[in-house]
């Protein structure tokens, strides 16, 4: 699922854009990153784990620590129960009132994190990459079976590039990272693929399979969008295989682009989950939802089965 970064703007405007951004939706992020980044670089030093993707992990399974799950059992990294001795919390997660570990402190969500990933042979190919590919990480996770989420390594990445977060695996402070100007001097220029962002004036443009989209915000319609990005309502619909009628729903994918006919080279096929729809799998992977019936041979009154295995390519 690789993207490559195209360059669009200065690196002075996005940095700008998105401090704007972050102060005003995204201060919790913020300041998990600021609690948390040099217990990140400790599990690095001493257990070879990006630092960055320790953070993204962290930030997107506990929702930034303030999920009601993470603050009931400080397990920040979704970590189930398996072979697990110690405390246990149940929650609703793939199936209905699954166990999780429970923790005394978040520090020990951190420690045992390191421990899920060396114990286990599925991942042991990470820790022979270099401890500065995030991308590698991300998308090694995913591979090995981390979650199910077949967007998985794609959101990690993308926290990890909106939110600078690769400076702490190369060992730099927040301030070591800023020149007296303000200015962002990180190389985002030279960043990898596959969590490509821009900064616009109200949302952040994200690829996936190398189309751009946006995540609604509240109070979000298809037309503002279409509106901000200078698109026609028609357009931005049809991109997204929405009729007229259709309401847009907060959070949801908004392509402003056109989707690809086929998925990612490294997505072949998806076996469709509880809640899923044609449709919600063409915004997944950023395919045109006729060619998943086309691919897969369906008829357009057919509806989803689940466990169905669906070709992407």
């Amino acid at each position: 699922m690789k993207i490559k970064k195209r360059t669009h703007i200065t690196v002075t405007f996005l940095f700008i854009s998105l401090l704007a951004f972050s102060q005003s939706r995204n201060q919790a992020y913020l300041a998990y990153i600021e609690q948390y980044h040099q217990l990140a670089e400790k599990q690095q030093k001493e257990h070879g784990i990006p630092a960055s993707i320790i953070l993204s992990q962290g930030l997107l399974e506990s929702g930034a620590g303030l999920s009601a799950f993470a603050r009931e059992s400080n397990n920040h990294f979704g970590i189930k129960c398996n072979d697990w001795a110690g405390a246990k919390f149940f929650h609703d997660d793939d199936q209905k009132g699954e166990c999780f570990r429970k923790y005394d402190q978040v520090t020990d969500s951190y420690e045992d994190h390191a421990a899920f990933l060396k114990a286990r042979p599925r991942y042991s190919f990470l820790f022979e990459l270099n401890p500065t590919d995030y991308e590698g990480w991300a998308k090694g996770l995913k591979k090995a079976g981390y979650a199910t989420d077949p967007t998985y390594a794609f959101k990690l990445i993308s926290l990890i590039e909106v939110y600078d977060l690769h400076r702490f695996d190369l060992g730099e402070s927040a301030s070591e990272n800023k020149s007296g100007n303000g200015e962002n001097t990180t190389d985002n220029q030279n960043r990898g693929s596959m969590g490509t962002v821009k900064a616009f004036l109200n949302h952040l443009v994200v690829k996936v399979n190398g189309v751009k989209f946006v995540t609604s915000l509240s109070g979000d319609t298809y037309a503002g969008i279409a509106d901000e990005f200078r698109i026609s309502e028609e357009r931005i619909r049809s991109y997204n295989d929405v009729n007229s009628t259709i309401v847009l729903k907060t959070g949801s994918r908004v392509f402003i682009a056109l989707k690809k006919k086929k998925a990612p080279k490294d997505c072949l096929t998806h076996a469709v989950q509880l809640g899923e729809s044609y449709h919600s799998i063409s915004q997944d992977y950023g395919i045109k939802l006729m060619s998943i019936y086309k691919l897969n041979k369906i008829p357009l009154s057919e509806g989803v089965r689940l466990g169905q295995v669906l070709k992407l390519r």
